[in-house]
């Protein structure tokens, strides 16, 4: 098999995050330093692709900003601009397919940009191709699996439940999401509608599965985690910070304080703490658990922190919990 090129999906508005979306794309939430769709690359660097292609649209260029042209990840990253309105999931991978494509058959490994993960992509690459399939979708089991649109595989690997349809006389295991993360073979992008927005889900996938071939999964349980909403991103980062994930391709510190904070006399900061580099913690101030505090952030005297997230160079001088402090709300 070829090697796999690689699209992050990053084009979305963001409107579950409330006002944070107008500051920052979901793609660029940072935890503990890193934004998502850094995390993603590195990630995918981690498992062997070297090639990504990046779609963009609401305040992508901070996006570009981050990954730039990849050579500093050791990757090449191109990206596919989506100007006007946002194509979706189809018409997004429609819109890439010449950076994607080059008509050697590679694979493509699709992934949203908005998740932290930990996945060995051999496994998945494996299956695909011994299963000869146009598509592999990767699932988990999930309590709201069915809240999130379960779909449904047999004990050998094919999907035989997708959006409420079920294969006939098959025998289907426990309820499971996607994940947000496939691969699929270049043909596949054919089954995609040539116009407009497109879900890749409800137009190409059902397509698929109603052929009755050529449509894997493969079950994770290995660490998997969305940002889309203030309380899913205040929880994905304290589960990052007490250790719920190990994130072997990290660039920095998961937890603990970097080398250039400042912590004031009698503050205490809990071990289920990040602070960032340059960050000032006052006197008799109390970090943690569960509070990520962004590089060059002051946190006033006195002040008390619990499960919260504070952006880069913020002046914090009130008590916080539960909360994320952005730009202008320090």
């Amino acid at each position: 098999m070829n090697a796999p090129r690689a699209m992050i999906l990053a084009a979305g508005l963001g409107t579950r995050l409330g006002d944070l979306s107008a500051l920052r794309p979901k793609p660029m939430l940072p935890v503990c330093g890193t934004p998502l769709v850094r995390w993603v690359a590195l990630w995918l660097r981690s498992q062997g692709v070297r090639e990504v292609v990046v779609n963009l649209h609401h305040l992508g260029d901070q996006i570009e900003a981050e990954l730039g042209d990849g050579s500093k990840l050791g990757m090449a990253i191109a990206y596919s601009r989506e100007d006007g309105e946002i194509l979706g999931t189809g018409g997004a991978l429609r819109h890439a397919r010449h950076l994607l494509d080059d008509g050697s058959g590679a694979p493509i490994v699709v992934v949203n940009g908005k998740i932290l993960l930990e996945l060995e992509l051999d496994r998945v690459l494996a299956t695909h191709r011994a299963a000869r399939a146009e598509a592999t979708m990767v699932l988990r089991p999930d309590p709201e699996a069915e809240r999130w649109g379960s779909l449904r595989v047999d004990a050998a690997g094919h999907v035989v439940g997708l959006l409420g349809a079920h294969r006939p006389g098959a025998e289907a295991a426990e309820p499971l999401m996607f994940t947000g993360v496939h691969v699929l073979e270049p043909r596949f992008l054919d089954r995609i509608p040539p116009q407009g927005p497109q879900c890749v889900i409800r137009t190409a996938y059902t397509e698929l599965f109603h052929s009755g071939t050529g449509l894997a999964g493969v079950v994770t349980r290995d660490y998997w985690w969305e940002h889309s909403t203030v309380q899913r991103y205040l929880q994905g980062v304290a589960n990052v910070l007490e250790g719920r994930v190990r994130l072997p391709f990290a660039e920095r510190h998961l937890r603990g304080v970097a080398a250039s904070a400042t912590i004031g006399a009698g503050a205490h900061v809990d071990p289920a703490a990040w602070i960032g580099e340059g960050a000032v913690i006052g006197a008799g101030a109390h970090v943690g658990p569960r509070v990520q505090i962004g590089n060059r952030a002051v946190i006033a005297p006195g002040v008390r922190l619990r499960d919260a997230i504070v952006w880069d160079g913020l002046d914090v001088t009130r008590d916080v919990e539960c909360a994320v402090l952005s730009e202008g709300t320090g």
